[in-house]
């Protein structure tokens, strides 16, 4: 029997959950209880990453631990979702022992390939974003596209992923597959 799979986004736990959470959840709810009515398998997932530097940061601007702050939170959400009628079938914390034997289960599968490596990587960092940006997101003050605020230029040592080793595979599947990829505009 087909299983139909929708996920939220995982939630960051810096703050308390907000309308555009709710949203997004409520979007996924009414996905999964259409694919239950037409009997379909469904598997309704949704959860929270308890880790990144602005967890830690909130977290000590409030003098707690941060799985404190991720407990506090993820209450929230278990409270909105009790209030909502939600129906997602998991919720999975970034900080439970089986999300973290997951990550060990599947990082020791990469390892064995062989598809990781270790290379120096510099960019322009937004520090509320996490992310690094290129010179063409940003401006001619290299400020973040999101926040407006000035990133930093930063380098770092990181593992990477050896995908070019897969370059040949997936871009056949693409060719195959051409709507295996939603929205169209992220296929470029």
């Amino acid at each position: 029997m087909k299983t139909f799979y929708i996920t939220t986004p995982i939630y960051y736990v810096n703050d308390l959950p907000h309308i555009g959470h709710i949203y997004s959840t409520v979007v996924c709810d009414v996905a999964a209880r259409f694919h239950r009515l037409i009997g379909e398998r469904t598997r309704f997932l949704t959860g929270t990453d308890e880790h990144g530097q602005n967890i830690e940061k909130a977290a000590a601007a409030q003098g707690i631990a941060p799985i404190e702050l991720a407990n506090r939170v993820v209450s929230g959400y278990h409270d909105l979702y009790s209030t909502f009628g939600i129906s997602n079938d998991d919720f999975i914390r970034t900080t439970e022992p089986r999300h973290r034997a997951g990550v060990e289960a599947l990082i020791a599968r990469i390892e064995k390939n062989g598809d990781f490596y270790v290379a120096r990587h510099e960019g322009w960092y937004c520090a509320s974003c996490e992310a690094f940006y290129t010179e063409k997101e940003l401006d001619d003050e290299h400020r973040c596209p999101v926040h407006g605020t000035p990133c930093s230029r930063e380098s770092e040592e990181n593992v990477f992923f050896r995908l070019s080793r897969y370059a040949e595979p997936l871009l056949s599947h693409y060719e195959a597959h051409p709507d295996c990829i939603r929205p169209e505009t992220r296929c470029a």
